[in-house]
């Protein structure tokens, strides 16, 4: 679970999972202070180190000689009420054509991108915004 809060610096969010913490912000052009990755880099940077390790996982697994792996993410909004994560993964090491291929079909199964294209509900946990409301 992640928990978050806001701070003093308007729009500026901590987020921790109770063992990690990070900050949360908006771009000066939309008024937060930039000091932080905002909502949707979190979203992108979610599916690309899941498909990150994900490949890495595969090649352990598989034996195959990955040295490292590189994923970007974009998240193209463009279309009103519709979203397209588009990803492009690079591998290092002496990996034939056949295991590139098997690693960019173990990266196509990566828990988050099945979360992502399954059937998502947003569900609030109560009543919040008088007193201690969400989550407990």
């Amino acid at each position: 679970m992640i928990r978050s809060s806001s701070g003093e610096v308007p729009f500026q969010t901590a987020f921790t999972d109770g063992t990690h913490a990070g900050v949360a912000d908006l771009p000066v052009a939309k008024g937060g202070a930039g000091q932080g990755f905002g909502p949707h880099d979190l979203l992108e940077a979610a599916f690309a180190t899941c498909l990150t390790m994900t490949v890495q996982m595969s090649a352990a697994k598989h034996g195959l000689p990955l040295t490292g792996v590189q994923c970007e993410v974009r998240i193209d909004r463009s279309i009103q009420g519709a979203a397209t994560l588009h990803y492009a993964l690079t591998f290092d090491g002496p990996l034939t054509a056949e295991q590139a291929a098997q690693l960019r079909d173990a990266a196509s199964r990566c828990p988050v991108a099945k979360t992502l294209t399954g059937t998502i509900a947003l569900q609030p946990a109560g009543e919040a915004g008088a007193g201690r409301g969400g989550v407990e």
